[in-house]
């Protein structure tokens, strides 16, 4: 992810009070010594959200005054491992460690969650569902971070715009509910969206979903990608047998040809499950597990001040050997 940081960022406004006032008395001292800021984070995971640390740095770093080393985006991080290091004047980018740890910290934990269920899931894709869960103005971001974890694409247009991806999702219980038939909205559908857009139908509104998935199959025929389950927890959610039994029907009446996509409550441990117990899901759908994934927290420590080794009590002044860094700036 690139581009401008957004105005707030830049402005300070999101930025925590202290290091204003750090930037103001600076100022008043006349001291801008350059440093070296080390960003390491408290525990592993994979690493997301260092593209857009670095748009943020190119924007206030002064060149050529400046130099930047990171880790790439995506990569598998060890706990207390550098992943950023910074060495300019501090006042040029002192007042956006707030940011930069933030980035890093929410970047990292959506990703790290996505690479669980990933890696539970095999080789079956697994798409982000997480929008509706975070707030919208960091949506994209989200799924952005889902997709470096390895999540195959997202529901929300903006994370996919964000990766090159195209948006995944048919239709919703809502479009349903309104038509008042489950085949009838996914005809509809078909009669109105793109040739190019996979017909995937939702089948547990109104009936059961074998029963279902058998009615929209005949309705639609070859033209019928994929049905996805999604019952609620008050119905049992769905199960493996479930799915098991949705398969044989399927086959049985001549639909070999429709795809089994399973959404709603799914973790990196049921995704395993399904997995385990050899169910026939040709794709997931993950939402608050990976949008509710605990942040990663990281750390920015000064390590030198104008060439000379410092650190706080129980860190090691000097710079970190870091043998993965690249030098991005």
């Amino acid at each position: 992810m690139t581009g401008l940081p957004a105005k707030d960022i830049l402005n300070g406004y999101t930025a925590d009070i202290y290091f204003k006032r750090t930037i103001d008395i600076l100022k008043a001292e006349g001291l801008d010594p350059v440093v070296t800021m080390e960003v390491f984070p408290n525990r592993k995971g994979v690493l997301c959200g260092i593209n857009e640390a670095l748009g943020l740095l190119k924007a206030v770093l002064p060149c050529p005054a400046s130099e930047v080393w990171a880790l790439p985006e995506g990569k598998a991080m060890e706990s207390k491992e550098v992943v950023l290091r910074i060495k300019a004047p501090y006042q040029s980018f002192g007042l956006y460690e707030t940011a930069l740890c933030g980035m890093l910290a929410h970047g990292s934990g959506w990703a790290t969650a996505a690479r669980e269920c990933v890696e539970a899931a095999g080789d079956i894709p697994v798409i982000s569902f997480g929008a509706r869960h975070v707030h919208p103005n960091v949506a994209g971001v989200m799924d952005y971070a889902a997709i470096k974890g390895g999540c195959q694409t997202c529901s929300s247009i903006s994370g996919a715009e964000m990766t090159g991806t195209s948006p995944s999702g048919t239709m919703p219980h809502s479009l349903i509910l309104i038509m008042g038939d489950t085949v009838k909205a996914t005809l509809a559908f078909d009669a109105h969206m793109p040739k190019n857009i996979n017909r995937v139908a939702l089948v547990d509104t109104f009936k059961d979903e074998a029963e279902e998935s058998l009615r929209v199959a005949e309705a639609l025929g070859e033209r019928l990608a994929s049905v996805r389950l999604d019952t609620p927890v008050e119905r049992g959610r769905v199960t493996v047998e479930l799915v098991k039994e949705v398969r044989a029907r399927l086959d049985q009446a001549g639909f070999s040809h429709v795809n089994i996509f399973v959404s709603g409550g799914l973790d990196a441990e049921r995704i395993k499950m399904f997995v385990d117990f050899g169910a026939p899901v040709d794709g997931f759908g993950v939402g608050s597990f990976i949008s509710g994934a605990r942040p990663i927290d990281f750390t920015a420590d000064i390590h030198e001040i104008n060439s000379r080794p410092i650190a706080k009590r129980g860190r090691i002044p000097g710079i970190t050997p870091s043998p993965r860094l690249i030098r991005v700036i």
